[in-house]
């Protein structure tokens, strides 16, 4: 009997050590009068997320779409008849943005929430205009071009784009700490590609268009500031370039904006 009693006063031992082993967390034991207990909170993970091994992500790559059009127009250095030729149709006038790759970059030691974000993304903007107008080369300048086919011809002027974006971004937990609302703010660099006018018409019921590749005296490299912010599935944005778009006294004074919002976000 006292075997048995040995036996099993050992595997209870056992147990018990067992049980210490395989515990996430260590309490020390109370120690003297006043003395605090320590736990080491070493590899503590809630709901999934680890507060100590996981990274700083932002908020660029992804499928975007906006509006855009123009601020701060000035013509003067054109006749008064021909103020306004480059006016848009603001709800027609699309930017997409095409952001596949990202870099982040934490900024805390302790916590993720404060980071630069950086990447590479190819943007397609294109300008309805608003009159039957074109824009072409002439001399040292752009100048307007009537050419009117039909009623229902389309005009627009497209340029495409790389871009680099240099943003900090804060997030804030809301309810849950995977769940962020997000705001970033920054500058966005961009290398022209390609730019070119186009104007679709019928003639004798049939489909024709004219396109007309050219710089237009348009920068060649552009800097944008820019603003986004979002809650999970909601994400939008507004930049404002911080030149004008012609280079001086090549063409009239507009300032290019856009704003629209993440159709994909990866």
């Amino acid at each position: 009997m006292k075997q048995f009693y040995s036996i099993l006063l050992g595997l209870l031992c056992s147990f018990q050590l067992h049980a210490q082993k395989t515990d996430s967390l260590k309490v020390s034991r109370p120690g003297a009068a006043g003395q605090l207990n320590i736990i080491q909170p070493h590899g503590v993970v809630t709901d999934g997320f680890n507060y100590w091994d996981d990274e700083f992500s932002g908020h660029w790559s992804g499928i975007h779409l906006g509006l855009n059009g123009f601020a701060k127009e000035d013509y003067s250095m054109y006749p008064e008849e021909e103020h306004g030729f480059l006016d848009v149709n603001l709800l027609r006038s699309t930017v997409l943005d095409l952001n596949l790759i990202q870099f982040s970059k934490g900024l805390q030691r302790t916590r993720n929430t404060i980071g630069l974000v950086s990447g590479l993304g190819l943007q397609l903007q294109t300008y309805f205009l608003d009159k039957k107008t074109s824009i072409e080369k002439v001399g040292n300048r752009i100048e307007p071009i009537e050419q009117f086919y039909d009623s229902k011809q389309k005009s627009k002027l497209s340029s495409a784009y790389l871009t680099i974006p240099l943003l900090v971004e804060f997030q804030v937990p809301v309810k849950h700490y995977g769940n962020r609302a997000y705001l970033a703010i920054g500058v966005v660099a961009a290398k022209r590609m390609s730019t070119h006018t186009k104007v679709k018409y019928r003639e004798n019921n049939k489909k024709e268009k004219l396109k007309t590749p050219d710089d237009f005296y348009m920068h060649d490299f552009r800097l944008s500031g820019m603003v986004r912010l979002g809650y999970r599935f909601i994400n939008v944005y507004a930049s404002y370039d911080l030149q004008p778009l012609f280079v001086d006294e090549k063409g009239p004074e507009l300032y290019p904006f856009s704003v629209g919002i993440a159709l994909f976000s990866f």
